[in-house]
């Protein structure tokens, strides 16, 4: 056999026809804008998460008596050790500003919507997988407010009827928050990357189902082209552009988001005036904080995940996008409004005026997901048309230019025509794909 045919013939292979299948012919809508590049970016800062995380942990000791001290020789006798640190400490808040990004752009453009509610609820699992794991990262360092945050943090479990304290008893391995505590959450630190790569590869496989949606909000099976090379190199500039954004910012500002109090090793005996948690859990305690009673403050944490959840599994919207409902888009950006204000009431110390503050953009936040699902009801429907006869015959699309289906450019220079199979509808169907078509 010749080089060249053993080439064609690993080609072949399953493991390379699905990653040709996902990754190179996969059939993405032509007018996605870069907005939708975030998740790629998601999963690179998982990658270097995982990568830089592991090169820590060579020289991170899990005891209350070295902890401290490990991380100091990391910064100062590891060779790159600093490096390695502010990549990962930073690359946290990075991987978690994305993954937020992400998510709002989502529910802007009701992405969540039929047939593509699998895909927001390993979402949702992945999103509250990411917040857990960053908080268990934030005990290894072993600082003072390393050390308070996981005391008050798991305390929250106290709040849970007949059990509470059995909870709180079993995560911290004894009576305080001690040597077992931290060897539970360092272990625990390394297990749940491991979950979160699962989750994010069905997240991946439930979305290449049904395929993206797009800022239309329109669904069309004709009007697509390969992801390679074309969102590829359209994703290359949001690629760059947050590299030199997270390089000037490990470089230059490296300890902006630290608190200084974490600067100092763990001490159980004086209590920091102002415990403040991590900038990503600040709206969640505003929440939580705004209820007098402490059961009810930390029932109040479930139903902002619920409410994500809940989303796509209302009737299904007359039109999805909020380029097209001016009502919503307004709405949506109050929303945006709401969270950074909770997040700014989350890290201010809890008296007044900050408590009666903090009570009414909780009740907007859960009240945005209230009437969404009726705001979607409300307006005219896109009409929807025929794909197949569409594509067969050529046509006028809906927005306003002529395709011809029957001849195909190839951005490689030659007519060809590919087909794939689409369960959007509902069943198992045949529909052509044009890597190019001819616009009039």
């Amino acid at each position: 056999m010749t080089i060249r045919n053993q080439r064609f013939s690993l080609l072949k292979q399953p493991i390379y026809s699905t990653l040709n299948q996902h990754l190179i012919d996969y059939p993405t809508p032509s007018n996605l804008s870069y907005w939708w590049g975030f998740g790629s970016l998601a999963g690179i800062c998982l990658v270097i998460q995982i990568v830089t995380g592991v090169f820590l942990a060579m020289h991170h000791t899990p005891h209350v008596d070295l902890a401290f001290n490990s991380v100091e020789h990391i910064m100062r006798d590891v060779e790159g050790g600093w490096l390695l640190r502010y990549m990962h400490a930073n690359g946290a808040s990075m991987f978690l500003i994305v993954v937020h990004l992400h998510i709002f752009r989502g529910l802007y453009h009701a992405s969540y919507s039929s047939p593509r509610e699998f895909v927001r609820c390993l979402g949702v699992v992945i999103f509250l997988l990411m917040i857990v794991t960053a908080f268990i990262g934030y005990v290894p360092p072993w600082g003072q407010m390393s050390f308070w945050g996981a005391t008050v943090i798991t305390s929250l479990a106290s709040a849970i009827p007949v059990v509470g304290d059995t909870i709180v008893t079993w995560l911290w391995g004894g009576f305080s928050v001690d040597n077992a505590t931290l060897n539970r959450f360092f272990s625990l630190h390394h297990l749940l990357p491991l979950i979160l790569v699962g989750a994010s590869l069905l997240h991946l496989a439930a979305l290449h189902q049904y395929g993206s949606n797009n800022p239309l909000g329109v669904h069309s099976e004709m009007d697509k082209i390969a992801s390679y090379p074309y969102f590829y190199v359209k994703d290359l500039v949001g690629r760059v552009a947050s590299a030199i954004f997270f390089s000037i910012w490990i470089f230059f500002v490296p300890n902006v988001l630290g608190h200084p109090d974490n600067y100092i090793p763990a001490n159980p005996m004086p209590t920091p005036p102002h415990i403040v948690p991590e900038w990503y859990f600040l709206p969640i305690h505003a929440i939580l904080r705004s209820i007098p009673d402490k059961a009810g403050g930390v029932a109040a944490i479930a139903p902002v995940f619920i409410s994500l959840l809940a989303l796509p599994f209302f009737k299904e919207m007359y039109v999805r996008s909020s380029s097209f409902r001016p009502i919503h888009q307004g709405i949506f950006w109050l929303l945006l409004a709401d969270c950074l204000l909770l997040g700014w009431i989350g890290c201010q110390p809890v008296e007044a005026p900050f408590f009666t503050i903090g009570q009414i953009p909780s009740v907007f936040f859960f009240l945005f997901f209230a009437i969404t699902p009726i705001l979607g009801r409300v307006g005219r429907g896109i009409p929807k048309y025929n794909t197949d006869e569409t594509h067969r015959t050529g046509s006028f699309s809906p927005f306003g230019h002529s395709h011809i289906m029957n001849r195909t450019i190839s951005p490689f220079g030659h007519s060809h025509r590919r087909s794939f199979s689409s369960k959007a509808e509902g069943g198992e169907s045949q529909h052509s794909y044009n890597p190019a078509y001819i616009d009039f």
